[in-house]
């Protein structure tokens, strides 16, 4: 009868099969991929600032809308879309910034009805629907009539392109891994 430490000894000497290789190389690969995703969310929670927004607020008094401009974090953009009903593109350009909100969540997206704004008279339907963009309570882009940039049907993507055009969002954020990577499918 042969000791415990011969049989460990004649484990450890005797060959892998293919199978049995195979195994653990998937399992190196699978906890390999975790931890780099792992990894990648925590270094991404660290380096955010500030909370996450993911949907459009809804400004009702000009007073409102002064206060989500002056006292978000300094480093937080903003974005208003001055809207009236029944302007051509304002609904249209409300679904967009909904979409964009979910997807630039750091960003406050925001919207006001030009008669809520206190200044009804300097956005007619002739300049709506209006997008402002501010940071640190500084305007650093004011658009008139944005629709007119694009065409007659336009999307979140074309609203995206438009804004990024001007500088104006920052790089997409750190979307984790999808789950068929794991199945050996394709990053998108």
């Amino acid at each position: 009868m042969s000791s415990p430490r011969e049989d460990d000894k004649e484990r450890l000497n005797r060959k892998m099969s293919a199978q049995e290789y195979e195994m653990i190389q998937e399992e190196d690969e699978g906890s390999l991929k975790r931890y780099r995703t792992q990894s990648m969310q925590e270094m991404h929670e660290r380096l955010s600032f500030g909370p996450a927004f993911e949907e459009v607020k809804e400004l009702e008094s000009g007073d409102a809308f002064l206060e989500v401009i002056e006292k978000e974090h300094q480093m937080t953009l903003v974005i208003v879309h001055i809207y009236q009903h029944g302007v051509k593109g304002c609904e249209q350009l409300n679904s967009c910034l909904d979409c964009l909100a979910l997807e630039y969540s750091s960003i406050r997206f925001c919207r006001i009805d030009a008669v809520a704004t206190g200044a009804a008279e300097r956005f007619t339907p002739e300049v709506l629907p209006a997008l402002l963009v501010y940071k640190a309570g500084e305007l650093l882009g004011h658009f008139l009539t944005v629709t007119k940039h694009f065409n007659e049907d336009f999307f979140a993507t074309d609203v995206e392109g438009f804004l990024n055009e001007y500088g104006l969002l920052p790089k997409k954020e750190f979307t984790a891994w999808a789950d068929d990577e794991d199945e050996g499918g394709d990053v998108e």
